[in-house]
């Protein structure tokens, strides 16, 4: 039999490890499925239908924002329709009602992220990576919350630009450094807190693209310069956005000096995390930030006389659980602050990690990097297939006499419609 070609080898090894990544990710999996699909005792879902005429008498919404609290309330009810599941062997009968797909619902869009976690892992370079966060001050916020899709674009922009620019820095790494981006709106206690979390890989292509260049092992450049040039950065394009009336100052604000003023007095955060440990952590990480919702129904531990508990991590005591209640209003008003303008993209590629860099410029560095990568096993699956082939489990399968084949017929949405 004729030899294999070394093509076919590099792609058999590119098989077997991406079996034994998967092994390392079934962890992950199982603890989320469990934590996120499970059925809770409260749900966000039920806070919202209790107190739903209340709160919309009482408080503006736009249509974003009442599109995403009517999904919520919805989602997985019979004002959404489904479908009958029948086993054809002993009868048995079983409803399952639609999810709404709305990327701020609790419940919705787990098949999704796994589909989206499992293709990035295959396009990340087979080094360690950085975790780095950018933060803007409270200064900002008002500004950032009434022009929230040009405000949110510009801090994309701005973090973009403050890492590629220090990374071709000579003095610094003198590489083309790439960024995955995530946008969250929200503190650990349900506040206004707008910031970035970046993936970044632990080196950069070389500017004549002939080597791969690594960054330091303990950190990728120095966040007090790192800080310095997204300050200017953001607060530059803040500046002109607001020149040429592309956003709109508040009331209470007269001249964005100002607010410049009160920047430039600050020390402005950029966190950066010790680079993961192995491929099993990016996975968690991205599986955990970026499709996270501003709550989920497993944090919500009571609610009862008006009053919603929730847990949350205090990262100023060490990260230590502790435990919030607020009036039911006041919980609905902060979740409703986080839903994001219709069509805005909260995650986004920079640098050699850009969409249109995938088939050059990223291809270039997993060769000269001489790693085997990971191959994508999701992608173009169906939700159920997504399901069988994480869990194993024959989902069309009679859960009771384990003989028949369970045979879908759609059930009619419910009169009372999806308003």
């Amino acid at each position: 039999m004729a030899p294999l070609k070394q093509r076919q080898y590099i792609y058999i090894w590119q098989i077997l490890n991406h079996v034994a990544f998967l092994h390392r990710w079934i962890p992950w999996i199982y603890k989320t499925v469990a934590m996120e699909n499970k059925q809770h005792t409260i749900e966000l879902a039920d806070i919202l239908n209790s107190h739903r005429e209340g709160f919309l008498k009482n408080h503006y919404l736009c249509p974003e924002q009442l599109k995403a609290f009517s999904a919520i309330i919805n989602c997985r009810t019979a004002r959404l329709g489904g479908h009958s599941d029948c086993c054809d062997h002993c009868g048995y009968t079983r409803n399952s009602y639609n999810s709404c797909r709305n990327r701020h619902c609790p419940k919705c869009q787990y098949t999704r992220k796994l589909q989206w976690v499992d293709k990035l892992a295959a396009n990340l370079p087979p080094v360690k990576h950085f975790h780095i966060v950018f933060t803007i001050p409270q200064c900002l916020h008002k500004l950032f919350y009434l022009n929230q899709g040009e405000a949110y674009d510009l801090l994309f922009k701005a973090a973009g630009q403050a890492l590629m620019k220090c990374a071709a820095n000579p003095q610094l790494m003198g590489t083309q450094a790439g960024a995955v981006c995530v946008l969250h709106t929200w503190g650990q206690t349900l506040v206004y807190h707008p910031h970035i979390h970046m993936i970044v890989p632990s080196g950069g292509l070389s500017d004549d693209e002939m080597e791969w260049i690594p960054s330091h092992k303990k950190f990728f450049l120095p966040v007090k310069i790192l800080s310095n040039v997204f300050r200017g950065l953001l607060c530059r394009f803040l500046e002109q956005a607001v020149s040429t009336k592309a956003i709109k100052m508040p009331d209470d604000i007269s001249d964005f000096k100002l607010v410049k003023s009160q920047c430039y007095a600050k020390n402005w955060v950029v966190y950066c995390q010790k680079p993961f440990a192995g491929p099993s952590s990016i996975i968690e990480y991205l599986g955990n930030y970026t499709h996270r919702v501003a709550i989920s129904n497993h944090r919500i531990q009571a609610f009862e006389d008006d009053k919603v508990t929730f847990g949350y991590k205090d990262y100023k005591t060490g990260t230590k659980r502790r435990s919030i209640t607020l009036d039911a209003d006041e919980f609905i008003r902060r979740f409703m602050q986080h839903v994001l303008p219709c069509g805005f993209y909260k995650i986004r590629y920079f640098g050699i990690l850009a969409i249109c860099n995938i088939k050059t410029k990223l291809a270039l560095c997993i060769h000269l990097i001489g790693k085997a990568t990971c191959i994508p096993v999701l992608e173009g699956l169906t939700a159920m297939e997504v399901w069988q082939t994480i869990t194993g489990k024959d989902i069309f399968r009679c859960p009771k006499c384990h003989n028949g084949r369970m045979i879908s017929m759609p059930l009619f949405k419910d009169s009372l419609g999806t308003g």
